[in-house]
């Protein structure tokens, strides 16, 4: 029996003769190119974690409005000492450049509270003793983002940007300013090259809606973005999930290719197959937050055959020991029993590595292989984006950003479409049903009412598409933000700038047509001071929209909030109800309602400084229109004055738009 385990043990331990031969490598990999193209030429890198004891607050991981709905107070409940649990104990462990250590464990056993905590990102946790040492420094925030990349578990890409055009924008303001532009397209094509994205350097990187590359390859799109800065650490968050085996095996491969580029790299797995098993330097095998094992790949079925747990013949080890090392909670007993062996192989490993200055399990026979640095010939060695280099300024991260959104925007013609027909067919609609009047004027209270419509229907589509493309892109600005890609100024300016041109071509479609076709008063002043109102009018309320999407967290909440707003806004314009009559609280929300101003334009462009022609039976009589405006209470202010409170108000939603860009956490659902 002994002699079989150690032939088993040998079996995991030694090179295949499929992976001697080469075999394997071009049976897994879609190219046969194994070159290295870009390398990490900068000083070798350490992360360090000493003694780490790191409690999660269960409570804060659940949003504030969720809290609410359940009758909570959220500020409460973060008190309660129950809803805190030890996310992880007593880990230490030392990780080198051209390492890659792969974190694995069954779902809760600390592997997103260990990410969180190295890359800075432990909302609602506490570090209960420990540090994290980065090159022999006290990791810090600033140490964080110059050192370490961070590839998310979701792909936060433009979908209709392609792969080398998403790369190239990132390159305008990730790299140094000292960086040309022959050497910034140079960088993008090695990126390229690396990550065996040629073949589909030209597609789109699309998304659920959006035809464009596949899945593996949209992650590595996602590590690109990263790697462009060329970071001597590289973390990744699950990145082999939602992917097949094949594509799966691949992207390892590339991941094992770019340590084995002087980077340390650092990836966290469920339960890796087999052929991807054997590509790890390192593993860390953890369940409830303790290491179970933590050494080379290469050894941990020695290791567990050692302390008497022996993988079977033709088992994934990684399948194996984790499941070997996983809480059975299926019954009290069951998790008190499974419990109890995890607590015995966790307290028995710190035993076996207490006293070794890297906190690696090793073999008395084979020393542990650090990894090989190899330098790449293809890049300078001052090409790495040092921590001193400046990088681009504000203006430049402004150009890149508004470039980027008018490109992703005016490529999504099926929505420029919708959006343009929209516009059209509702300005048809209106202008024929006031067709035909231009040889008996409308009544009064027609062109009132037509005037109203006019400047309150078209502003209400526009809430709904504003709020659903600004929190569709709130996951990529929270990252990017995190990331330090960029501030809140440039972004600003380039969001309310960049959908200028589609604003414009929008109020125009819609307010052209309906003019001429309801016969309003055809002098070409008194067209261009109507049409300048609705622009303000339609600008206004996306404002709005934009300052409610930064605001509030979710899509629903955001909606709600703006309809009701509208709505407010709607009723108070003085149409429903002369403003004579309105009692305090409406009197003053009529005072911000940027529809009652514009209703209030658009009445005196079209009355004032024009006689009115009133019939009563048989008699005819010519009242000055300033009377008919008067009657409604719309000539409290001049003409001008109210296009500068329409003015005013959009600069309102536009610095709360701002302040909730700059101050609040721009967080989707999937980051709580």
């Amino acid at each position: 029996m002994a002699e079989k385990t150690s032939k088993e043990t040998r079996l995991w331990n030694e090179p295949t003769p499929q992976d001697a031969s080469g075999l394997q490598d071009s049976l897994f990999s879609s190219e046969s190119d194994n070159s290295l193209y870009f390398t990490y030429s900068g000083q070798s890198n350490t992360l360090e974690v000493r003694d780490l004891t790191y409690q999660v607050d269960v409570a804060s991981q659940v949003p504030w409005f969720e809290q609410l709905a359940q009758f909570k107070i959220p500020w409460r409940s973060h008190s309660n000492q129950d809803s805190c649990d030890l996310g992880i104990q007593n880990l230490s462990f030392k990780v080198r450049s051209g390492q890659m250590l792969a974190i694995i464990g069954s779902s809760g056993c600390g592997r997103a509270s260990l990410l969180d905590v190295i890359t800075g990102r432990d909302h609602g946790g506490k570090m209960k003793s420990g540090q994290i040492w980065i090159n022999g420094q006290p990791s810090t925030p600033q140490l964080v983002r110059k050192c370490v990349a961070h590839v998310r578990q979701q792909d936060q890409l433009l979908p209709n940007l392609t792969v080398r055009e998403t790369l190239a924008f990132i390159a305008q303001m990730r790299l140094p300013r000292s960086f040309s532009q022959a050497q910034r397209d140079k960088r993008v094509e090695d990126v390229i090259a690396e990550l065996r994205l040629r073949q589909c350097a030209n597609t789109r990187v699309g998304n659920t809606y959006v035809r464009g590359v596949s899945g593996g390859e949209r992650r590595r799109v996602s590590i690109g973005v990263q790697l462009l800065w060329n970071p001597g650490i590289l973390i990744l968050d699950e990145p082999t999930s939602g992917l097949d085996s094949f594509t799966a095996h691949n992207l390892v491969r590339t991941l094992s290719r770019l340590a084995k580029g002087n980077r340390l790299v650092l990836i966290s797995l469920h339960q890796p197959r087999s052929d991807i098993f054997r590509l790890f330097d390192l593993v860390l095998l953890m369940t409830s937050g303790t290491p179970i094992y933590l050494g080379a790949a290469q050894h941990m079925v020695q290791y567990f055959t050692e302390i008497g747990y022996p993988c079977p013949r033709y088992s994934n080890p990684a399948d194996f020991y984790v499941d070997l090392t996983s809480i059975d909670r299926r019954s009290k007993e069951q998790e008190a029993a499974t419990m109890e062996k995890a607590r015995s192989l966790a307290a028995l490993f710190l035993e076996k590595v207490r006293g070794f200055e890297d906190f690696l399990w090793k073999t008395e026979t084979k020393e542990l292989n650090t990894g090989t640095s190899t330098v790449s010939q293809t890049l300078p060695q001052d090409a790495d984006c040092r921590a001193t280099a400046k990088l681009p300024g504000a203006i430049q991260q402004f150009t890149t950003l508004i470039s980027r959104q008018i490109s992703n925007d005016f490529r999504d013609l099926p929505t420029l479409l919708i959006h343009g027909a929209e516009a059209c067919l509702m300005s048809l609609i209106i202008g024929f049903l006031y067709y035909g009047h231009d040889i008996k004027p409308l009544f009064f209270m027609d062109t009132a009412a037509l005037l109203f419509m006019i400047g309150a229907l078209i502003p209400f589509n526009v809430i709904l598409d504003v709020v659903s493309k600004c929190h569709s892109e709130r996951s990529m600005l929270y990252y990017e933000l995190e990331d330090g890609l960029y501030t809140a100024g440039p972004y600003f300016f380039a969001k309310v700038l960049g959908e200028l041109p589609e604003h414009c071509a929008y109020v125009i479609i819609y307010g052209m047509p309906i003019y001429w076709l309801t016969n309003l008063r055809p002098l070409p002043e008194l067209f261009f001071l109507h049409f300048m109102l609705l622009w303000l009018v339609v600008f206004c309320c996306r404002t709005m929209a934009l300052a409610a999407s930064a605001l509030l967290p979710t899509f629903h909440m955001s909606s709600f909030f703006c309809n009701a707003l509208y709505n407010s806004f709607y009723l108070t314009a003085g149409f429903m109800i002369n403003l004579d009559n309105l009692w305090i609280v409406p009197a003053w929300i009529s005072k911000l309602s940027f529809l009652r101003w514009c209703f209030s334009g658009l009445m005196q462009i079209q009355f004032n400084g024009y006689p009115y022609t009133v019939q009563v039976g048989n008699h005819t009589f010519t009242v000055p229109g300033e009377k008919m405006t008067d009657i409604m209470d719309l000539n409290s202010h001049p003409l001008y004055a109210i296009y500068l409170i329409v003015t005013g108000i959009s600069c309102g939603f536009l610095f709360l738009y701002y302040l909730s860009l700059k101050f609040i956490k721009q967080k989707s659902l999937q980051d709580w």
